[in-house]
């Protein structure tokens, strides 16, 4: 119920979050993939619909060369993300001891993280390949005790800017230019 209020981008006064919400989290307009993808993948089930259709989005309006996939319970999230931007590359990492320098990403532009294995060890080492335009999605925050206060120390952080709790998942910004807000947001 908190989240109604914020329902399709209500109550954000930055037009730059405002926009993000209304064209890229809650976009109802089908795109060009949607029946296509949704064919390859009928045995997915409705909340991982939702997710896989809010990354094709994301990958679309980022439009990264490297999208981090770390520990993706389905191979649909990939396939959905490329379908967002063909010249994407997607890398899949299956634990923390995966090597930036090795394979010689420098600044990660997108990156989905679900909360299974060593997820601490991992988003330390993420921190270190960030910049302004980096955009991190959390998987899972509301799973658990555990899960929740990783996600408010995710928000809590000084290294990060602008955080959206969309309950399934969590977008964080790291542009450092910008005031610092977290929104609860109803997607």
């Amino acid at each position: 119920m908190r989240r109604m209020r914020y329902s399709r981008g209500f109550g954000v006064q930055s037009p730059y979050d405002y926009r993000f919400i209304r064209y890229v989290v809650n976009e109802h307009w089908p795109y060009y993939a949607y029946d296509e993808l949704k064919g390859q993948f009928p045995e997915v089930d409705r909340k991982t619909l939702r997710l896989c259709r809010l990354f094709l989005r994301m990958s679309n309006w980022r439009q990264a060369g490297v999208i981090i996939d770390y520990c993706p319970p389905t191979s649909a999230y990939a396939t959905y993300m490329q379908a967002g931007c063909r010249r994407s590359r997607i890398i899949s990492v299956e634990d923390s001891c995966f090597s930036f320098q090795r394979n010689h990403i420098d600044v990660v532009e997108l990156c989905r993280m679900s909360l299974t294995g060593d997820y601490r060890i991992f988003y330390e080492q993420l921190i270190g390949h960030v910049d302004n335009h980096s955009v991190l999605v959390v998987e899972e925050i509301n799973r658990d005790k555990v899960s929740k206060a990783f996600w408010q120390e995710v928000c809590a952080d000084s290294r990060t800017g602008v955080t959206f709790d969309l309950y399934y998942c969590g977008i964080v910004f790291f542009n450092k230019q910008r005031y610092k807000q977290h929104y609860v947001v109803n997607f």
